[in-house]
């Protein structure tokens, strides 16, 4: 069980990539988009971090059969905890940072995201809700729980890609370059991919 949840977990760190994967091709971007990008970038690396280290936490209780029921649960509860954080926070990073500046449909684009983001993060925060309610003294009622939980993160790896989709529209362009030249995205790029099961 542990396994099915760790497999439907293992890509949430995909969508912070997709801000920090790009590559630049020389002639600059607009100042102004540059400094939007900075700001969008410095808030990056810290919930890269938190999210990568999250989904590394599920992967490795997956891989241990004996782990008591009160430690898993514990485990889920902070790792979905941190996610629901760290989307959050990128969230309102991009919100304060306003539309990318001289860039069309730049507004539109950017709330998409937001919006995407905020729903990624209080997905999470319910999960972690759910994961709370467990009953750890009951192996088939926490099994069953844990089930649940499983299930419902296929909705929220739809909603994933949709805001990896939202992210990668926002970033098309100037915005890609501006990004690209951000040492804090560039620290993120280079960081290694979440651990997986």
């Amino acid at each position: 069980m542990n396994k099915k949840l760790a497999a439907a977990l293992s890509g949430g760190a995909v969508l912070i990539t997709a801000l920090t994967g790009c590559g630049s091709d020389g002639g600059g971007p607009d100042p102004k988009l540059g400094v939007w990008a900075k700001k969008v970038c410095d808030a990056v690396p810290a919930q890269y971090t938190k999210i990568k280290a999250a989904n590394a936490g599920i992967a490795k209780i997956a891989s241990d059969s004996d782990l008591p029921p009160k430690t898993a649960k514990e485990t889920y509860a902070q790792a979905f905890q941190d996610m629901s954080d760290g989307y959050k926070a990128i969230a309102t990073a991009i919100n304060g940072a306003g539309a990318p500046p001289g860039v069309d449909g730049g507004a539109k684009r950017q709330q998409d995201a937001v919006k995407n983001l905020n729903s990624l993060a209080t997905s999470y925060g319910d999960l972690k809700k759910k994961v709370d309610g467990l009953d750890t003294k009951d192996q088939g009622r926490f099994a069953k729980g844990l089930h649940e939980v499983a299930d419902q993160t296929k909705e929220i790896g739809r909603q994933s890609s949709s805001g990896t989709e939202a992210l990668k529209r926002l970033e098309q362009g100037d915005v890609k370059e501006a990004i690209a030249e951000q040492q804090s995205c560039k620290v993120s790029a280079s960081a290694p991919p979440a651990a997986k099961s």
